[in-house]
């Protein structure tokens, strides 16, 4: 049967009706009157989501767009930062650190396992000199399902007194609470495919007083991510370059979702997915890749011991029509990954769970007793 597919993956996340419709709508002019009604609706919008009352920006991009503005418009050439890497996105920003010239001190963790923020801590602290400008990281890892524990590495950063936290929230926001002004997290970056509930598109950056006095002082190169711009168009509901318009109505249209079903409501049904995936998993006998206590509540990544990850995948799509991640770089074959981020509700969890154990006995994996993954998830879900 075609037009079945279900994504099960951290990106892009399933879209609602409601949105996709949204989107159907004729663009309209990007610097009209009933445009700019709809950036100043967002604005507030995506000011609510973020729990800020500072800036809010969106940028015609992916994520990592979004990640690489935040660095270039807070940093200078040379300066010193420390990156921390524990998976494919880590990695990512130390790339993109040393692509702009700028002195990168990473502080790794195995892929799986939590960055440490004790190792943050101790780097700041023995820099008396106050030469490291910017902490990059990722709160959740999406490569290996691990959430990093902003909130203790942020005081540390704060502790610190100079350096700003640069932070990719591109699977973390919509799925739990960062809190910008409250934790005062001084760049923020996500990106629309993800908790959004849109397709992919749209970049956002939440910045800081903070990173706004950086961003005076930073000379490292940059024209159409240069954030100014955004912030002086943003103030009268507008955009430097030409915006994807219909993505703007589909923005509108997911935060009204959004909005209607409240961020606590939010943040409590991605945390119940991460638990009932969890269990499911546990119940089945395959072990879960991510460090204990530190699974993401966008996404749960699996390592099936003595079977073929991707063939376990290939017949999950094969046969069930659902779309799971795999492992990436040395992880492919080893681990797959259930995407529970954005549009997915109990429905879309037990499903997924149903078709990973009917994989299972399609490979002659099972060993479990037949529909405990069900089982186990269905009681948290009900719980």
């Amino acid at each position: 049967m075609k037009d079945k597919l279900q994504l099960m993956i951290p990106g892009p996340t399933p879209v609602p009706e409601r949105v996709l419709l949204a989107m159907a709508r004729h663009p309209i002019g990007h610097r009209s009157g009933e445009f700019q009604q709809i950036v100043a609706r967002t604005t507030e919008q995506l000011q609510w989501l973020h729990q800020t009352k500072g800036d809010v920006l969106v940028l015609a991009g992916s994520g990592t767009a979004a990640m690489e503005a935040g660095i270039i418009n807070v940093l200078s050439r040379g300066d010193k930062v420390i990156c921390g890497d524990n998976g494919k996105f880590g990695e990512r920003w130390v790339k993109v650190a040393k692509a702009y010239g700028l002195e990168v001190e990473i502080i790794k963790a195995d892929w799986g396992q939590p960055l440490d923020p004790e190792a943050f801590r101790t780097a700041l602290e023995a820099d008396t000199a106050k030469a490291i400008k910017a902490v990059i990281l990722t709160h959740s890892e999406t490569s290996t399902g691990v959430i990093n524990d902003l909130e203790t590495i942020n005081r540390h950063v704060k502790a610190h007194g100079e350096a700003l936290i640069v932070v990719d929230a591109v699977t973390s926001l919509g799925a739990c609470s960062v809190p910008v002004d409250a934790w005062g997290l001084d760049v923020v970056c996500s990106g629309s495919q993800k908790g959004y509930m849109i397709p992919p598109g749209l970049g956002f950056v939440a910045m800081g007083e903070r990173a706004w006095a950086a961003q005076k002082q930073s000379d490292l190169p940059k024209f159409y991510l240069d954030l100014e711009r955004y912030r002086k168009a943003a103030a009268g509901n507008s955009n430097p370059f030409t915006p994807p318009v219909n993505l703007y109505f589909a923005l509108e249209a997911a935060l009204d979702l959004m909005q209607d079903e409240g961020l606590e409501a939010i943040f409590a049904r991605h945390d119940r997915h991460r638990c009932a995936s969890q269990a499911a998993m546990r119940a089945l006998g395959l072990p879960l890749f991510a460090a204990d206590g530190y699974g993401s509540p966008a996404i749960t990544a699996v390592a099936p011991a003595g079977i073929d990850a991707e063939a376990l995948r290939k017949a999950v799509k094969g046969r069930y029509d659902i779309l799971l991640a795999g492992g990436q770089d040395h992880l492919k074959g080893q681990v797959f990954r259930i995407g529970h981020l954005g549009f997915v509700c109990d429905r879309d969890v037990l499903t997924a769970v149903a078709a990973i154990e009917g994989a299972l006995v399609d490979l002659g994996a099972a060993s479990a007793q037949p529909g405990a993954g069900v089982a186990a998830a269905a009681a948290v879900l009900q719980g």
